[in-house]
């Protein structure tokens, strides 16, 4: 393997190694820069007239292609998910028509929230079924992220409740390659959940066990003490595993939608090693304070390019931004 090569495929631990310092069990890191201006936003007319946001991502050869949700100003559908290419990671053309619609009674009012990973030579796409009362983490695979296998719901006997609704599930973020150690080595991880975060295993990427107890959860007196819930793909580091994770925090009457990061030991996944205290990114300009739903920045997708890390993130639910740390840190 060639230096260039090597480099490339470390690089998230490389910017992490600059921008994270622990002690004990505190995270410091340095926050991304953010690009004052969406970088996309509704259409005029069509699937994404009304919203476009909440992004995953994913680097193939010299192009970033994007997963968003899309909603529509001509029906009240809570999701299409739609597809963008961009050659620069700011520019992206969009596909004329979603790649995902409703299509089952479980997804019957929307499909939204899609996270996306790559094995071998198939995709993984997680995202959410809505069938307006119950939300359900649900899982589809393809070739070429145009046409797509949808698998149904992951955890249909799921025991948490939210809003006394059994069964909700929602965000999975995956690490795309098996565990090397620990009481669950061989097994693909997947954190997910809403409001907590839960773990959950799988041998084939497909079918999934999920661990009863959540592994992390909303703090009293912090910036994510409402809900906590997963973001991009997980990836490793040398301090372990880590987790980008949204938050909602109660300030006064306002609920504000905040980001934060966490480490999960290697060996046990299912152990916080460190956490951040303040948030990484919190809502500032004005598309992101107002919009769809106030007080929002949502981080779903993360890639490497040009010696950075991108990450896309949903601003106020109507629009799609993007920040990221680069090498020259």
């Amino acid at each position: 393997m060639n230096l260039k090569r090597r480099r490339l495929l470390d690089l998230k631990s490389e910017i992490f190694e600059k921008i994270i310092k622990i002690e004990g069990n505190k995270i410091d890191i340095k926050p991304p820069k953010k690009i004052p201006q969406p970088i996309l936003s509704p259409s005029r007319e069509g699937f994404d007239s009304r919203n476009t946001y909440n992004p995953a991502v994913i680097k193939e050869k010299d192009r970033i292609v994007m997963l968003y949700r899309a909603e529509s100003k001509e029906d009240k559908l809570t999701g299409r998910i739609g597809l963008a290419i961009s050659y620069d990671g700011i520019n992206f053309f969009r596909h004329p028509e979603p790649i995902i619609e409703p299509e089952y009674k479980w997804e019957s009012v929307g499909v939204e929230d899609p996270r996306i990973v790559k094995v071998g030579k198939t995709y993984y796409m997680t995202y959410t079924g809505y069938d307006g009362k119950t939300a359900r983490l649900c899982l589809a695979t393809s070739k070429n992220m145009l046409t797509w296998k949808k698998h149904g719901p992951i955890f249909e006997g799921f025991e948490y409740k939210k809003n006394n609704i059994k069964g909700w599930t929602k965000s999975g973020a995956i690490l795309p390659k098996k565990l090397e150690k620990g009481n669950f080595k061989g097994n693909y991880l997947m954190y997910f959940g809403d409001s907590n975060i839960w773990m959950a295993v799988s041998k084939d990427l497909v079918n999934w066990e999920y661990m009863k107890e959540p592994v992390l959860s909303p703090r009293e007196g912090y910036f994510d003490n409402v809900l906590v819930e997963p973001g991009p793909p997980l990836f490793e580091t040398s301090y372990g595993i880590a987790l980008i994770y949204n938050s909602a925090g109660r300030y006064g009457d306002k609920l504000k939608y905040k980001v934060g990061v966490v480490i999960f030991d290697k060996e046990y996944p299912d152990k916080v090693v460190a956490r951040t205290e303040t948030p990484l990114m919190v809502p500032e300009y004005e598309w992101e304070l107002y919009g769809h739903v106030n007080n929002v920045v949502f981080v779903e997708g993360m890639v490497e390019h040009e010696n950075k890390i991108l990450l896309y993130y949903g601003g106020a639910d109507r629009h799609i931004g993007l920040a990221y740390w680069t090498t020259d840190l």
